[in-house]
């Protein structure tokens, strides 16, 4: 049982980095080999339109045909039982890294053809963490929900589950001092910090374990 663990933070000691590791502790509670990926250490691009996933008699098999950093990733990544992905939320969406790298990973899967949705033959579970300064009752109102969903169907192209995982109202800074953000009560950081982020760390756990559960090693 092999799970891969996509981190799009630029940060990885972080909220981010810290919930995909208790996730990937949860997965391998239950036998799995996992590998984690942090995208901002490897050199790629958004997808460049070439279409060569679509051509008649491709032989691109649902993996993106430029080669750079994420060939490899995405080779492996078609041959995983479960795949978890953790993003921050920067500027209303997850970080360019996470976008380009979901373009890559999906849009060669995706097909034209009339009567079905993905040329993927297999079947994998994914979860997908996000982690953001807002609050929660921020998040609704802005309706991230829709940005979460949508992300949802598109890795339902693998024909399996998947879940959500949200962490609300993160500590950014390690010295709020240091830094222009008067509009931010630390007193109140620091306090979900310590109250609510173990829990959503546990919450990371069960979710590494749930997707691997029945999953044959």
């Amino acid at each position: 049982m092999n799970v891969l663990a996509v981190n799009g933070s630029p940060r990885k000691n972080e909220n981010t980095a810290v919930l995909l590791q208790n996730a990937i502790r949860g997965a391998e509670e239950n036998g799995a080999e996992t590998r984690l990926v942090n995208l901002y250490e490897l050199n790629f691009k958004g997808c460049v339109s070439c279409f060569a996933c679509k051509r008649k008699g491709s032989d691109c098999n649902g993996v993106c045909a430029v080669r750079d950093d994420l060939k490899e990733v995405f080779e492996y990544a078609l041959s995983c039982d479960v795949i978890l992905l953790g993003s921050p939320i920067y500027f209303g969406n997850v970080t360019g890294e996470m976008r380009s790298f979901l373009e890559r990973l999906l849009f060669p899967i995706l097909t034209y053809n009339k009567g079905e949705r993905s040329i993927f033959r297999g079947t994998i579970t994914s979860g997908f963490i996000y982690t953001m300064n807002v609050p929660k009752d921020i998040m609704e109102k802005i309706n991230y929900d829709a940005i979460f969903k949508q992300n949802q169907q598109l890795l339902q192209l693998f024909h399996g589950n998947s879940e959500i995982l949200l962490s609300n109202d993160t500590y950014q800074f390690h010295d709020y001092s240091k830094y222009d953000a008067s509009s931010i009560d630390e007193s109140h950081k620091a306090k979900v910090k310590k109250e609510q982020f173990p829990i959503d760390c546990q919450s990371a756990f069960d979710l590494g374990v749930r997707l691997t559960n029945g999953i044959k090693i």
